[in-house]
């Protein structure tokens, strides 16, 4: 059984995920303000965080940053009310794994759901031989540690978000092989849902804005025309 926190102060939306994400698949428990739920957070080990944006005393962009800054890395799937293309960059760039805009389907997040747990499950199935498996990764002048989930350009470290870092040692760890933002998606996210590949555009633009001396002519981070994107070999 799954434990998932569900951070929301509209009753509507937790009487609706409560008939769906109930036993004997899933725990899940609602709390409606913020202070509540970072409490909540750093004290149970949920599995997974449903997360909305607009809350009371502490936003959910907030709590996302703050977790992720004590180091808590429980999938995070975030709520906004708003489709601006401003929330959900904001989303991803604190550490959300995912985002939804309300009004959402609900088959569609419990697809998003599943797809977030499995991929957690995945992660803490590898075993300590794997881990230490090509740990480190030099090109030029950047240096990504997996271990340590660091990377360094120019002896200095670059702060990333986890999934940035996902992407980036993914590619890294296949220098000239060219990935589709489809394939990306699936690989680093979880799942494979058409509409959804400016979420990997939009980490690729990050990662090149933290590590490109210049942008419009990458050295890392190449784009593979026709295809998507590939690490420099």
């Amino acid at each position: 059984m799954k434990n998932i926190l569900l951070v929301e102060d509209d009753p509507e939306i937790v009487t609706l995920l409560g008939l769906h994400l109930k036993a004997p698949e899933f725990n899940l428990k609602a709390v409606g303000n913020g202070a509540d739920a970072f409490e909540a957070a750093c004290h149970t080990p949920f599995d997974m965080l449903i997360l909305d944006i607009m809350l009371p005393e502490i936003s959910g962009v907030d709590i996302c940053r703050k977790l992720r800054e004590t180091n808590i890395s429980v999938p995070i799937l975030m709520l906004t009310a708003r489709a601006e293309e401003t929330d959900k960059v904001l989303a991803l760039e604190i550490g959300a794994d995912d985002y939804m805009t309300k009004p959402f389907g609900v088959l569609e997040l419990m697809a998003r759901t599943k797809a977030l747990l499995r991929r957690a499950d995945q992660s803490n199935l590898l075993t300590p031989a794997l881990l230490d498996a090509k740990t480190e990764i030099s090109y030029k002048n950047l240096l990504i540690d997996k271990g340590s989930k660091k990377v360094m350009l120019n002896n200095n470290r670059i702060e990333l978000t986890p999934k940035e870092f996902d992407l980036l040692y993914l590619l890294a760890s296949n220098p000239g092989k060219s990935f589709s933002r489809m394939e990306l998606l699936k690989m680093v996210w979880g799942y494979s849902i058409t509409g959804y590949e400016n979420t990997v555009t939009s980490h690729i633009n990050r990662l090149r804005l933290k590590i490109e001396t210049r942008v419009s002519y990458p050295q890392y981070i190449i784009t593979a025309w026709g295809t998507g994107y590939r690490f420099g070999e």
